[in-house]
């Protein structure tokens, strides 16, 4: 690697690189954290010191850095064959089988009749092209007003244009004319915020229900095309849905002849403890997004997953070239990536394996944070979890956001060496590591954000 010797890395990066999802000028004045290596749930700075990874990255590292079967896999590919398009019918190898073994698992998790799968580059570009076949379903059906979507607030679809108004975080639409006038949002199923007092489970799956219901009669059906939902809010909070939520969406989207996206990009293969978080929660899509966990991170990739009856229509209304695709769709490098990311899953049985450490996950966090002053509720499911810091417990009244709890709680966090994150609009931590976490890496995850916590409330007090 050439450079200026005269200048170190972090130089560098404060001068010539844009950061996503960081504050420009402070990042310009006082720079980051070089991260240079990483093996399994521990990654190293540039000064040695050791970091639990409770993040997996960004809840994508599922099977852990530096594998040597994956590392092995790219650079085989790459030596066959580095790259090569799929544009008018070219095909190689990696993606055919990718392709199969994915629709196959989709199909075998969720009970839908998936046929097949449209590969991208990230979740923001899957979910855009899920809107345009959305769009080009109902153009083909003869239904041109037929065109809203309706996502969730704290749902996270991505950033691209669509995908960033389809995400219902103020952030993502303030500064850049978002969302697009076709894009709506419902509440989310949020019991700590949303529930009212004293409700039931059940009587808040009906209310959210009803509520969705008159939101699309309001509308017009038939202006209404699709629903999209993460079936656990991720960057939104960690949001954990009632069990009779989906089955109760699902049944006024039906009613309505509105198709269901679901955004598998963080749950999808494994996170859960099941191979998609459709299945736990009662899911049945007719289209599903996918990246992350599908190479674990190590290649950009994802994946639009279509049923059949979706399928046949865009099918049958195509008597030309369809107008949709990418350079990188169905990259060799990426496909051969997953392929060797879904056999290290298989072979460690890594989805069980994140079931029985999310088990120990959960009751850690439970033990740690149930009784503490300043949390008003520790959620999750699996290897993702969550814990939201209150500034009263009964009834809950959340911090004043100027105050930036949660983000003060990760620096504690990280002076500890404990990586999680505090996600936006929310002073909430998250937990999400690699799926080859162990158990002592757990109790010291949760140990560390104790201390964590513990000094924050002390310093609010003095304060």
């Amino acid at each position: 690697m050439m450079r200026n010797p005269t200048q170190s890395i972090e130089e560098v990066d404060r001068r010539y690189v844009f950061h996503p999802f960081t504050a420009p000028r402070r990042h310009e004045t006082e720079g980051g954290l070089l991260i240079v290596r990483g093996e399994g749930c521990v990654l190293w700075d540039d000064e040695n010191r050791a970091y639990l990874d409770a993040m997996a990255g960004l809840w994508c590292v599922n099977v852990g850095y530096g594998r040597p079967e994956m590392v092995d896999a790219i650079a085989r590919q790459i030596e066959r064959l580095s790259y090569y398009h799929g544009f008018s019918s070219m095909t190689t190898e990696a993606p055919a089988l990718l392709a199969e073994r994915v629709v196959e698992r989709v199909r075998a998790s969720t009970g839908v009749p998936m046929t097949k799968i449209f590969f991208g580059n990230s979740g923001s570009d899957a979910n855009d092209t899920h809107a345009k076949l959305v769009w080009f379903y109902n153009n083909a059906l003869g239904r041109p007003e037929k065109k809203k979507i309706i996502s969730r607030r704290r749902g996270y679809h991505g950033v691209t244009v669509l995908s960033a108004g389809l995400t219902g975080l103020a952030n993502l639409h303030d500064g850049f004319d978002l969302p697009l006038p076709m894009i709506r949002h419902a509440r989310a199923p949020h019991r700590l915020w949303e529930k009212r007092a004293g409700a039931t489970d059940e009587e808040f799956v009906r209310f959210l229900a009803d509520e969705l219901d008159e939101q699309i009669l309001r509308e017009g059906p038939e202006t209404v095309a699709a629903f999209i939902a993460e079936p656990i809010q991720a960057a939104g909070g960690v949001i954990v849905p009632p069990p009779a939520y989906f089955p109760a969406i699902q049944e006024v989207l039906r009613r309505h002849d509105v198709l269901l996206i679901a955004d598998e990009v963080v749950c999808g293969f494994g996170r859960t403890g099941a191979w998609f978080g459709s299945e736990p929660l009662g899911v049945e899509p007719d289209l599903m997004t996918v990246a992350k966990g599908l190479t674990s991170a190590y290649v950009p990739l994802s994946g639009c997953i279509v049923s059949d009856h979706v399928w046949t229509v865009l099918a049958d209304a195509t008597p030309g070239v369809f107008g949709h695709g990418y350079t990188y769709t169905a990259h060799p490098v990426a496909a051969a990536a997953a392929i060797a990311n879904l056999d290290l899953i298989e072979r460690d049985d890594l989805v069980e394996q994140a079931a029985r450490r999310g088990a120990r996950l959960q009751a850690q966090l439970h033990a740690a944070f149930d009784d503490h002053p300043l949390v008003g509720e520790v959620r999750g499911l699996g290897l993702i979890a969550a814990v939201e810091l209150v500034a009263q417990r009964e009834p809950p009244v959340a911090f004043d956001r100027a105050l930036g709890v949660g983000a003060l709680v990760a620096r504690k966090c990280l002076e500890r060496g404990l990586i999680t994150r505090a996600l936006p609009d929310a002073d909430t931590i998250a937990f999400s590591p690699p799926f080859v976490v162990e158990e002592e890496e757990i109790d010291a995850m949760v140990s560390r954000a104790r201390e964590a916590v513990d000094v924050v409330a002390v310093e609010l007090r003095s304060a």
